[in-house]
């Protein structure tokens, strides 16, 4: 892969456990030239000495710490998430990796993309997932599927490294294109900002009795992200739910 396009990927671990699977996560971004680690509430604070990140030393130092996920990815306009499914369900699309890396691979010639990788206890939790677009596997056997964290980084990097970007038929152009501006998806922060009102509008309105909020605002970032609303829809709600919030909270 050329390098330009990997300076839009963003490897994020999620609740890492274990420095030497950091530092061998570091590694293997280096070996294939991405630079950019982010972490969210890592376990250990020594992470950035681990042992293991020979030749990563300068990643490492400059990998970000952040206390969420949604901050963590707030400036990509995709973000996948890895998992080996086993008995969970699966609430997402999901791709095996030999299929994601090229949609992956396309998505990063022209804006940011997150890949999250979960901690080596649990992987990654329904709240982390649903802030995904879609999830990737990677095909192992049934009688051991799950990978270590630092492999797994490393397979992932390979398979990207190799992918050939997919290419999509031209369309034929719509009525009065020369006039159309391209639509621009909403960045993450507006999705959060969008949800973070419309869990205000249900507690205010009382119209059903949420029994966990969290599960719930779960269940409305993915149907967000199904949506994909573009920035000027988000915009457009966000006025909407505002003003009726702001009824709301007149009773």
């Amino acid at each position: 892969m050329d390098g330009t396009a990997f300076n839009r990927l963003r490897v994020v671990l999620v609740a890492p456990r274990n420095p030497l699977n950091i530092g061998a996560a570091a590694r293997a971004m280096s070996n294939f030239g991405c630079a950019d680690l982010r972490l969210v509430n890592p376990y250990a604070p020594s992470f950035r000495e681990a042992r293991s990140a020979v030749g990563a030393a300068s990643l490492l130092a400059s990998a970000q710490v952040y206390a969420t996920v949604a901050e963590a990815v707030a400036d990509c306009a995709l973000i996948v998430g890895t998992t080996a499914v086993g008995a969970r369900e699966v609430l997402h699309p999901l791709h095996s990796l030999p299929q994601a890396a090229p949609m992956m691979r396309s998505a990063m010639q022209s804006t940011h993309a997150a890949l999250l990788f979960g901690s080596e206890k649990t992987g990654l939790t329904k709240a982390d997932l649903s802030h995904c677009h879609w999830l990737l596997r990677i095909p192992t056997q049934a009688e051991n599927y799950s990978m270590n964290l630092g492999q797994a980084v490393a397979v992932c990097m390979y398979a990207l490294a190799t992918a050939e970007a997919q290419t999509a038929p031209e369309a034929p152009p719509a009525p009065n294109a020369s006039r159309m501006s391209p639509r621009s998806t909403a960045a993450p922060e507006e999705l959060e900002r969008l949800l973070t009102v419309l869990m205000d509008v249900v507690h205010h309105s009382q119209t059903r009795r949420v029994q966990s909020d969290a599960r719930y605002a779960e269940h409305l970032r993915r149907l967000l992200l199904r949506l994909n609303p573009g920035h000027r829809d988000t915009q457009i709600l966000l006025g909407i739910l505002r003003r009726v919030l702001w009824r709301l909270q007149e009773k």
